[in-house]
């Protein structure tokens, strides 16, 4: 009989590519892993992982397990939903990771909405970038991510995760003063070919979109200076240290005073939120009212987005 733990640990592993990330994602000892492994391997008579100095990948087997281990991992999350609903399961703690913009746009406004229509659920926030909250998902440190698109993030067919889609929001162009193009209602991006620019870190998942959208422009765009802090962005494009591309929403509420904003013509470059749990989870009676919250909350920016 196959343990569905040891199916969960194969599963971090294709995640992470390492023992060791896997590990540490699952809050275990490299070697425990390793031990679960072996012991997955003996009770399937097939090798399940190969090993190199490069980190390690499944087998053929092991891709065979693993795509049947996404569907049983799912139908124990819906078993633990319908329990949970036998049980009245309306009291309890649901914990969410999230990025800072969409904590302050979804994520409180769904929490304050809780606590008049379902008080028993509690819900506790981590602060995580868009690219980190899905791997949190699928390795049971959080309940509910709030993410982003990304590249190589997993597609709406994943079958880990079910997806509840919340909004999307354009990014603007943030000048230094007195730049050129601020005498424009808007900007074209291959305009900015040869400013410097002000970017994200290397795998944020706004980095991505910047890079798209300025090699869609036909240019590759020179990062001179690196900051996740969107603040911190409009601080430097003050100082005329460059140009940047923002999330709309991260530019609400802050002192633009030294900066001119203007939105991008044409195609905006765009970020699209969701939400994710996995798949199965979507019906457990404490996730169910939050994810309603969050696309409540978010109806306000898919209703800015469509007007």
């Amino acid at each position: 009989m196959i343990e569905a733990r040891r199916l969960h640990i194969l599963r971090a592993v294709a995640d992470h590519r390492t023992v060791t990330a896997a590990a540490a994602a699952l809050y275990l000892t490299p070697s425990a892993v390793s031990q679960q492994l072996a012991a997955l391997e003996q009770e399937t008579g097939h090798r399940l992982v190969d090993r190199s100095a490069r980190g390690a990948r499944l087998t053929p087997a092991g891709e065979i397990l693993l795509s049947h281990a996404n569907a049983v991992l799912a139908q124990l999350e819906r078993a633990e939903a319908e329990l949970a609903a036998y049980g009245s399961g309306d009291a309890g703690t649901v914990t969410v990771a999230a990025f800072a913009t969409g904590i302050g746009l979804v994520v409180a406004p769904a929490i304050a909405a809780l606590a008049r229509t379902a008080p028993g659920i509690r819900v506790r926030v981590r602060d995580a970038e868009g690219d980190e909250s899905l791997l949190m998902v699928l390795d049971r440190q959080v309940d509910v991510a709030v993410a982003v698109e990304y590249r190589g993030a997993p597609g709406e067919d994943d079958d880990r995760l079910t997806r509840v889609p919340l909004y999307a929001e354009p990014f603007d162009a943030v000048l230094p003063p007195g730049h050129p193009l601020a005498a424009g209602e808007r900007v074209a991006l291959g305009d900015l070919a040869k400013d410097t620019w002000i970017g994200q870190s290397t795998g944020n998942p706004c980095h991505d979109v910047t890079v798209l959208a300025c090699e869609y422009a036909g240019f590759a765009p020179r990062f001179a200076h690196v900051s996740d802090d969107f603040r911190a962005v409009a601080a430097l494009a003050s100082a005329a240290a460059g140009v940047a591309l923002v999330p709309r929403s991260a530019l609400r509420g802050m002192d633009l005073s030294g900066v001119e904003v203007r939105p991008v013509d044409g195609v905006a470059p765009t970020r699209r939120v969701f939400a994710a749990v996995r798949r199965g989870a979507e019906e457990h009676p404490l996730i169910s009212p939050l994810l309603t919250e969050l696309r409540t909350a978010a109806a306000p920016e898919r209703a800015e987005v469509e007007h």
